[in-house]
């Protein structure tokens, strides 16, 4: 098995949104934001090699979204899925998994992308199974209106009409290394990859722990829909995680990829950050 990370470029969203009730005078110190209030974020997906299979965990937002979109946004960064693909000798037609954690757009807005006439939306990988969670997707096919914005249908219904949706829970291994972990406080039914690699075990955190500035316990995002659960859940996780010495993974944080953990007198905290090449 390889791991590579897919870095699929960079996108910008509210500090305080980010971090939910703790102040700015906080955050800011780890996540330094613009004149605006914007700090700038990773879109960073993973890719799993295991012999001929190649498991694509997101895809970042895409870019078949339109100015006024991106203006919101802020797309930036010269990174993109199908350069990093690219980058380790791959294409887009060579995933044969697509593992999706949740259907927000900057998880699964690489999904679907117009035909060459754009006349038409298509999946963007015609090879590859799709996965979601069948509660989630439940969940954001009939989305309330808290998260309505983030769920967009054409990143998702085209999924479904393609015959490439299958659900998977935290029962389902798409292959011997790779198992899955299921939490509710972000969105109902986030998937959190875990895989067994190099005698270790990498945790891929989607959104639970989306940055390493999101490590201390109540850092929790305004976005999560059950913030009292994301707290039990980022307990739990760390905890394991620190006990049994896993690498942390993470999509969001602008910088750094990975950390092991150790214990502080704050809590438990990075020991030390380094990129997936080098685990």
């Amino acid at each position: 098995m390889k791991l590579y990370a897919i870095n699929t470029g960079h996108f910008k969203l509210d500090g305080g949104a980010m971090f939910g009730v703790v102040p700015k005078s906080i955050w800011n110190k780890s996540n330094p934001a613009d004149q605006n209030n914007m700090c700038s974020w990773a879109l960073r997906c993973l890719l799993i090699e295991d012999g001929n299979r190649l498991i694509l965990i997101d895809n970042g937002m895409g870019n078949k979204q339109d100015e006024k979109f991106f203006g919101y946004y802020y797309l930036h960064g010269n990174d993109t899925l199908q350069k990093s693909l690219n980058k380790y000798g791959f294409e887009m037609d060579d995933i044969t998994d697509m593992v999706l954690t949740h259907l927000h757009f900057d998880h699964c807005g690489g999904s679907i992308k117009y035909n060459s006439n754009k006349t038409n939306l298509e999946p963007a990988f015609k090879n590859a199974k799709y996965y979601c969670n069948e509660k989630h997707w439940n969940w954001a096919t009939q989305a309330n209106s808290r998260e309505k914005a983030s769920f967009l249908k054409e990143n998702i219904l085209p999924i479904k009409e393609s015959g490439q949706l299958n659900f998977i829970d935290s029962q389902s291994t798409l292959i011997t290394d790779l198992s899955f972990i299921e939490v509710n406080g972000h969105t109902e039914g986030m998937m959190l990859p875990i895989i067994k690699y190099k005698e270790s075990t990498l945790a891929y955190m989607a959104d639970l722990i989306p940055s390493v500035g999101h490590l201390p316990i109540p850092f929790v995002m305004g976005y999560d829909v059950r913030p009292l659960e994301t707290l039990k859940e980022k307990e739990l996780i760390l905890k394991t995680a620190l006990d049994n010495d896993w690498t942390l993974f993470f999509e969001h944080d602008p910088t750094i990829e990975c950390i092991k953990l150790e214990r502080t007198e704050k809590g438990i905290r990075a020991k030390n950050n380094f990129l997936l090449s080098s685990f």
